[in-house]
């Protein structure tokens, strides 16, 4: 099991010299990854501070030199994947090869996309986030790319330099259980970031449903003849400061056949005060040992 923070990129971390602050406080604490949330206004109702999470993840890797950096997750569908390639590849090079790249629809869609008059229709949406995955992972390669898909078009453009993390960084896939599309999305990637409705963000999901998640990724991979290389199942909440606490939430998970604890604040409590972030932070991650 490997341990990271998981903070929003706005409020307090809208200033990435709080970002790096506290990213090189979590690698001097023992956490393993630090990911930012890739929002451009969350919900318009709430007019808040916000930053640019690969300009913060770029103050993250400046300050650190071990921990994975990445977001959680990028909204792919809203992108350019030309531009989201060059960003991510530039981003791994400077961290020596650090990022992991999480992907999925996001939302709102209605402020997200629809203020900005993209898309809505989830259809589209989730046949933006397949192609742009594809391009994604052939432009990280560094060789020529021609494409002519439904959505994105490339016509011979090879972008350099390649992604220092061979073939390409880690991309991990989100979605909400039970719904299984988008799980057997992830089962053709790198690693599962699911949701669950019955686990807000910040809450500890039951233990029975990341079993029953892990074992249909696992089937679907089988399916799809994904192999048995790497993979990553990564679930979170906020977990108790104290050892034996921490050991009773987080250990059954990892029976379970979850890899990551993703160390998350609730909506409603503090999730983007640095202090209450940081407080967690300095005690350490939760050990099985």
């Amino acid at each position: 099991m490997r341990y990271s923070i998981n903070i929003p990129n706005f409020g307090d971390f809208a200033d990435p010299r709080a970002v790096a602050s506290l990213a090189a406080t979590a690698e001097e604490a023992g956490w393993d990854g630090l990911f930012v949330w890739d929002h451009v206004v969350h919900t318009k109702k709430e007019r808040r501070v916000f930053g640019d999470p690969w300009m913060l993840l770029t103050a993250a890797a400046l300050a650190t030199s071990r921990i994975a950096l990445g977001t959680l997750v990028t909204p792919v569908p809203r992108r350019r994947p030309e531009q989201l390639a060059r960003q991510v590849a530039t981003l791994d090079r400077l961290s020596g090869g650090r990022v992991v790249f999480g992907a999925g629809l996001g939302g709102p869609i209605d402020d997200e996309y629809g203020s900005f008059g993209g898309p809505t229709d989830p259809v589209v949406l989730a046949e933006r986030l397949d192609e742009g995955l594809g391009l994604l992972a052939r432009y990280w390669t560094g060789e020529p790319v021609t494409h002519h898909g439904r959505h994105f078009h490339a016509d011979d453009v090879a972008l350099l330099p390649a992604t220092l993390q061979r073939p390409r960084p880690p991309v991990w896939i989100a979605g909400y259980w039970p719904r299984r599309r988008p799980m057997r999305r992830a089962a053709r990637w790198d690693g599962a970031v699911p949701l669950f409705r019955s686990a807000p963000h910040g809450h500890c999901p039951p233990v029975d449903e990341v079993r029953d998640m892990v074992g249909y990724v696992r089937e679907q991979r089988r399916e799809q003849g994904a192999g048995d290389g790497p993979f990553e199942f990564v679930v979170g909440g906020a977990s108790p400061a104290d050892p034996t606490r921490a050991r009773d939430v987080v250990g059954p998970l990892a029976d379970a056949g979850a890899t990551w604890w993703d160390e998350r604040r609730p909506h409603d409590d503090g999730v983007d005060r640095m202090d209450l972030v940081l407080r967690r932070v300095e005690q350490g991650p939760p050990s099985l040992g």
